[in-house]
């Protein structure tokens, strides 16, 4: 069954005429997702790769009312305000992949979301794939290079990293294991939907029988992982790898990589997150080529 998405995805993409939003326009269309209509204002009456660009979502959606999804590829400055045009607008799934949007316009974007009860995923976010069903953004690149990677099966992924998703992805490939639904959430301090939040829906997915996560040094989301599976609110297998555990040797307060990598006395610590996660019951792999046999063996 999967989650998020599936053939029944209909996308509307803000942003269509920039760089990134025309990138993704033949990777989704090519993997069969159909695209009914893009927005950037003031481009309005255009088209990209035969697609109808409108000014406003509220006119794309007039013109298109099986649109079910956004996927966003706005410069920061307007990423907020192209969320709540969509959720205004009543679609109930958007994916944001735009990055560098400051931790306020984040928080406001993403609790007006919460509010409306509309699924965000991101910012920062490389895209979301359920094998032979559909996809919303650039993860897994070219058809060629998706169907080496990614095949539909049991296992649900979800990573903070855009780049690692691909990789975790193939090494549970390569334990002949395919994949119910890959999300790339974002490894910003603040996101739409944390590993928890998605949890909840692997947990009632009757394709998923088990997760991979692919964790990080910094904020609290893994911790919450923890608690959820202590609390007995998921029960399936899950197989995690925390990155970045070289960072306890470097001065604290120093940031790594993502908005969301800081590390304040214990919080965040790799070290931390691993223990809390082991003592949970999570199997937790020291190398991430691990994960793939690490979770065929709980299954």
């Amino acid at each position: 069954m999967a989650i998020l998405i599936d053939e029944s995805t209909v996308v509307v993409m803000q942003g269509i005429t920039g760089k990134e939003g025309q990138r993704a326009v033949p990777l989704m269309k090519g993997y069969g997702v159909r695209i009914a209509a893009g927005v950037t204002p003031g481009k309005g009456g255009q088209d990209v790769d035969g697609i109808p660009v409108y000014d406003t979502v509220k006119e794309a959606m007039q013109h298109h009312p099986e649109i079910n999804t956004s996927s966003i590829y706005v410069p920061p400055f307007a990423a907020k305000d192209a969320v709540m045009e969509a959720v205004a607008n009543g679609i109930k799934l958007i994916h944001c992949l735009t990055e560098g949007i400051t931790v306020h316009e984040t928080a406001k974007m993403v609790r007006y979301a919460q509010l409306h009860g509309v699924r965000l995923i991101g910012p920062s976010s490389i895209g979301v794939i359920s094998p032979g069903k559909s996809r919303l953004g650039v993860l897994g690149g070219f058809n060629e290079a998706i169907e080496k990677i990614y095949q539909a099966g049991s296992i649900g992924i979800i990573s903070k990293s855009g780049g690692m998703t691909n990789e975790t992805a193939w090494i549970v490939r390569q334990a002949g294991l395919g994949q119910s639904t890959v999300v790339g959430i974002g490894g910003d301090r603040i996101i739409g939907s944390t590993f928890t939040d998605l949890l909840e829906l692997f947990e009632k997915d009757s394709q998923t029988k088990g997760m991979v996560l692919f964790g990080e040094l910094g904020g609290t989301y893994e911790d919450q992982v923890a608690d959820m599976v202590k609390e007995g609110r998921f029960t399936k297998p899950i197989a995690a790898f925390i990155a970045g555990r070289f960072a306890e040797q470097m001065p604290q307060g120093i940031q790594f990589g993502h908005a969301g990598a800081l590390i304040e006395g214990t919080r965040g610590l790799p070290s931390h997150k691993i223990q809390i996660l082991k003592k949970a019951g999570v199997l937790v792999a020291e190398r991430h080529d691990q994960l793939g046999e690490l979770i065929k063996g709980a299954l």
